[in-house]
């Protein structure tokens, strides 16, 4: 390894919102467990499995950590005792007696075609026959009715087979036994496939414990339920970056900072409690920093914390600043907390363009554009990629095995790079920090806030919030039961959780929009039966209507237009 080699940072984030009702704790959606099957266990496998010296850091926000162990619980009792799951698609996967209401079964049939179509559903002709057989189907009202039992439950058991981890299709025995079945499955099959997937849930955060009590893997956080810290302190750090942006209704959010805090207390906390090792970096929510939130984050005990290069571009005022300011570490003037700045062309190549290269090609490339970088500046440089680590792989072929491995080892073997942590980075005195004399606001996406405020829609959203927070703090003076106001400020922080704003917006596929919208408006009815108020008629009317057709599906958003 050169003398002073290239630092490189590859950073995972993970999340999902809060998808349980909270009327009676029904997973109304399945991406969590969907995504543990496929993604945060095949990522933990590539760790795993890689030559001594790779290194990760891997984010996991809290509401993300509870539903997984929530499912692992739910799951292994119903094995066991035949408790109810409490998510209808994994309920339908287990039980014998299929549902045999229609709208029941075209809720399933409909949900088990919801997978990549190329790399998912056609990879596996079984399925795919069974999914072109499905869509004609459901193209009639009365469709369901043609299709019987066992279409049913051959739909249902590839669904889950096609979402499984590309490691565990190649080691588990069981799950090659099923594929090799290919249809006609039983009661017992779906049963064993489901003792599999019990299995993933309960060891997947046990993993990434391991990885990181070996080193491998720095373990970070977001704030609690994902709230968007800077729109919550003020409504007007989007202009920092978007003059123009219309701002909601309600002047602020109100008590918004108190409420940033919360969230960081409870991530701060929550790390202590279900961490092996404390988090000592915070991956902000999307990559949302200001000079505030960054203040609150320094005061919760976190050294790290990092945004989109376009952040940093709009704070330099430069419109194409070289790798020697954008690959470097910063700290705002009075502040100890370290920010580094994503690397938007590296991190957005490998979520939206080497999907389509062959994987030894895309790793040649990533690590050409590094060496490149590393022969043009000064030492002691950073280069952070930071992206999605669940939504990119499906439109990887098999799930990126052929990718993922073949980078950690490119990197670990390149005598003029080195892989690392941010951490470390803080910690090594040869990596100097610069002092940034001002903070612009923004995201990764696109360096400001558009992503979540300024449309008509998402600005509804939030003046539907504020109302709800002033009915909140009218309501909370009056309360002093400690369990009701601990469930009050939860409830509240999960409807501050940042992906609901993502999806208003008619820019969104119709079907993803109307899901969140129905789940926004749900978490923010169960707000008020807490505080015993009556829901306002507003709740009834959604919020958006989307109908567009974003680039892989809406997921993931570039750092660059």
């Amino acid at each position: 390894m050169s003398a002073d080699p290239l630092r490189v940072v590859l950073c995972w984030h993970m999340h999902q919102p809060e998808y349980r009702d909270p009327k009676d704790g029904e997973f109304l959606a399945p991406w969590t467990y969907l995504h543990v099957l496929k993604d945060y266990v095949d990522m933990a496998a590539h760790l795993e499995s890689a030559p001594e010296g790779v290194r990760a850091v891997v984010n996991f926000p809290p509401i993300l950590i509870e539903q997984i162990v929530d499912y692992a619980e739910r799951v292994r009792a119903a094995l066991d005792t035949g408790a109810d799951v409490g998510d209808r698609l994994l309920s339908s996967l287990l039980t014998p007696d299929l549902p045999t209401e229609r709208e029941r079964r075209r809720a399933l049939l409909e949900r088990s075609l919801q997978a990549q179509q190329h790399q998912m559903i056609d990879r596996f002709p079984a399925y795919a026959r069974l999914a072109a057989m499905t869509r004609a189907a459901l193209e009639i009202e009365s469709g369901p009715d043609y299709l019987g039992d066992p279409h049913l439950a051959d739909l249902l058991t590839w669904y889950h087979l096609a979402w499984l981890g590309e490691t565990v299709r190649r080691s588990d025995q069981r799950v090659q036994t099923l594929l090799n079945k290919e249809h006609g499955f039983t009661p017992e099959d779906r049963r064993e496939l489901v003792e599999v997937i019990a299995e993933l849930l309960a060891s997947v955060m046990p993993r990434y414990d391991d990885l990181a009590a070996r080193g491998r893997v720095e373990l970070s956080t977001s704030p609690y339920a994902h709230g968007m810290l800077p729109l919550l302190i003020d409504f007007a750090a989007a202009r920092e970056a978007r003059p123009d942006t219309t701002l909601p209704d309600a002047e602020n959010y109100p008590g918004g900072s108190e409420r940033a805090a919360w969230q960081l207390e409870r991530a701060a906390a929550y790390g202590v409690e279900h961490f092996a090792t404390r988090p000592v970096g915070c991956w902000p929510s999307e990559g949302g920093l200001s000079a505030q939130s960054i203040e609150l984050i320094e005061q919760h005990g976190f050294i790290w914390t990092a945004s989109g290069e376009a952040v940093l571009r709009h704070s330099l005022g430069s419109d194409d600043p070289g790798s020697e300011e954008v690959h470097r570490p910063y700290r705002l003037d009075q502040s100890d907390t370290v920010c580094f700045f994503r690397d938007d062309e590296l991190s957005d190549l490998i979520g939206f363009e080497y999907k389509d290269w062959h994987g030894d090609d895309a790793v040649a490339d990533l690590v050409q554009r590094l060496e490149r970088i590393a022969s043009e500046g000064e030492p002691g440089r950073v280069v952070a990629i930071i992206l999605d680590g669940e939504n990119p792989w499906e439109h990887y072929p098999h799930n990126g095995i052929h990718f993922i491995p073949a980078l950690y080892r490119a990197l670990l073997t390149n005598e003029a790079l080195k892989l690392t942590t941010f951490s470390d980075c803080v910690n090594d005195a040869s990596i100097p920090v610069r002092t940034l004399p001002k903070l612009v606001a923004g995201s990764w996406v696109y360096g400001d806030f558009g992503t979540w405020i300024g449309d008509p829609d998402k600005n509804r959203a939030w003046d539907l919030l504020c109302e709800a927070k002033r009915v909140c703090d009218r309501k909370m003076a009056q309360i002093d039961d400690a369990t009701q106001r601990s469930a009050i400020e939860r409830q509240l922080g999960i409807c501050e959780g940042s992906d609901w704003f993502w999806w208003f917006g008619d820019y969104n596929p119709e079907g993803t929009v109307a899901e969140f919208d129905a789940l926004y408006r749900r978490q923010l009815a169960a707000l008020y039966r807490l505080l015993d108020e009556p829901e306002p008629k507003s709740l009834a009317e959604a919020v958006s209507h989307g109908h567009g057709r974003p680039e892989l599906g809406g997921a993931m958003r570039r750092g660059r237009e």
